[in-house]
């Protein structure tokens, strides 16, 4: 088994998927196309829900001091989104969908940054693209990568066909990040509890909420800049659960 293939075949199909989306859009009336984002926004928001249950369960809460399984996931976003926004990350992922833009050569500019930043966003949130990467690196399979796969391919063709190319795009970051966790699970293998990663699960469906938010267009909120959080809370809750030791 080649390692890196099912991030590889994940790429692949979001930009099949997007591509698709696009052709099959621009064949849509435009308050179509809005309906569409608004079934995305509801959607996100669902998955939202299914990846914050994490929170809940007894392995979690038990992992942490009584009283801090809420509190860890604040921190978390707290200490995240300061660092975000030190860093301007929500102004740099404009600027880099933007660039990405004009070297496509897309028009609607607002929505191929949307698109860019909303599908970013999406793809690299939930377990089975931090579970998924692990075990592609540790060469244990690719089944979880498989799967994330064909689940990205039609949420790219229904998020391109609303918001176009920056879909596509947002396959540069998604190889990044899961190239990072196939490189990690490859060197160092399985270095995350299952309360870490619960973690990172119940953090990233807040940030999905947020997507889910933006494209109703409820919102506007700033989801870059709490990406930190993704990397804090995993840190975090390991803190605290060794002060339970």
């Amino acid at each position: 088994m080649i390692i890196g293939l099912g991030t590889l075949i994940n790429i692949v199909t979001i930009i099949a998927g997007s591509t698709v989306g696009v052709l099959a859009g621009s064949k849509l009336a435009p308050k179509t196309r809005d309906l569409i984002t608004d079934v995305l926004g509801l959607i996100t928001i669902l998955a939202a829900a299914s990846a914050i249950i994490p929170m809940f369960s007894v392995e979690f809460s038990t992992s942490l001091p009584k009283g801090w399984t809420l509190l860890s996931i604040l921190g978390s976003l707290l200490i995240g989104g300061i660092i975000g926004s030190a860093l301007k990350l929500e102004d740099r992922l404009e600027r880099l969908g933007e660039k990405l833009r004009r070297k496509f050569g897309a028009n609607q500019e607002g929505s191929f940054v949307e698109g860019f930043v909303s599908s970013s966003l999406l793809f690299v949130i939930g377990p089975l693209a931090i579970l998924g990467s692990i075990s592609d690196g540790m060469g244990t399979g690719i089944d979880q990568l498989s799967l994330k796969s064909i689940l990205d391919f039609f949420a790219a063709i229904a998020f391109a066909a609303s918001l176009g190319w920056g879909v596509a795009a947002s396959a540069i970051p998604v190889g990044i990040y899961q190239g990072i966790w196939t490189v990690i699970g490859f060197l160092l293998g399985n270095i995350l509890a299952q309360y870490q990663i619960d973690a990172m699960t119940v953090v990233g469906g807040l940030l999905l909420l947020s997507i889910g938010l933006r494209l109703l267009r409820v919102k506007e909120v700033a989801v870059g800049n709490l990406l930190p959080a993704l990397a804090i809370a995993p840190v975090f809750v390991y803190a605290l659960h060794a002060s339970l030791i």
